[in-house]
């Protein structure tokens, strides 16, 4: 039987592409599997560990803007997916905004993880601005990409306390726990079916 085929986009050092990767190798029941790791970092330490792992990786020079691909590149990306057969992609600390063309090749088949419990604290380093607005609790979301920054519509969700001594790297790091947790569960149930979505209304069944 076909498994659900996942590709994975990261820039960094790609710890929620392990957390995937692993879950789904350690257990044979899960029906979900990384095709393909893309990077717009040519040294990004996820190309090393989708490497390691025997999973295709592929660096795509990313073009000249700073916060998104450029149209070629995009393109290139999307045909590298198609190619191998992707059904879902997931961003894994990928820090580009997709564009139009891209969403539209993959409609409702994008998801990310961002580090906080949205619609609270989007964007850039959301541990900090948790931190900073004296919340007592927050953690980490999956969403459905959309063309906006960490707006698209909410699948799942994680709560993490902050703790009275946290400083930014503790709270960080409880957060990715959280992550490690919630992405691999949230995939797992995109393959098996079991969310469905209408507007910014989405239900796990």
């Amino acid at each position: 039987m076909r498994k659900y085929r996942v590709g994975v986009l990261g820039s960094g050092k790609g710890s929620n592409f392990v957390a995937l990767a692993d879950a789904a190798a350690a257990d044979p029941t899960i029906p979900y599997e990384i095709a393909l790791v893309l990077s717009d970092v040519a040294e990004a330490g996820i190309l090393t560990q989708a490497r390691n792992r025997g999973i295709a990786a592929q660096y795509l020079s990313p073009g000249p803007f700073r916060t998104r691909l450029d149209p070629p590149t995009e393109a290139a990306c999307v045909a590298a997916l198609q190619q191998a057969e992707v059904d879902l992609v997931a961003l894994a600390g990928f820090m580009r905004v997709l564009k139009d063309d891209f969403l539209r090749a993959y409609l409702t088949k994008v998801i990310n993880i961002h580090p906080s419990l949205l619609p609270s604290f989007p964007g850039l380093e959301a541990w900090k601005q948790a931190l900073e607005h004296g919340v007592k609790f927050t953690g980490c979301t999956v969403h459905f990409v959309d063309p906006g920054v960490d707006t698209g519509p909410i699948i799942g969700q994680l709560a993490v306390p902050v703790l009275d001594d946290d400083t930014p790297e503790t709270l960080h790091a409880r957060i990715q726990v959280a992550e490690h947790e919630l992405y691999p569960a949230v995939v797992r149930a995109l393959a098996e079916g079991r969310i469905t979505v209408r507007g910014r209304l989405t239900t796990w069944l």
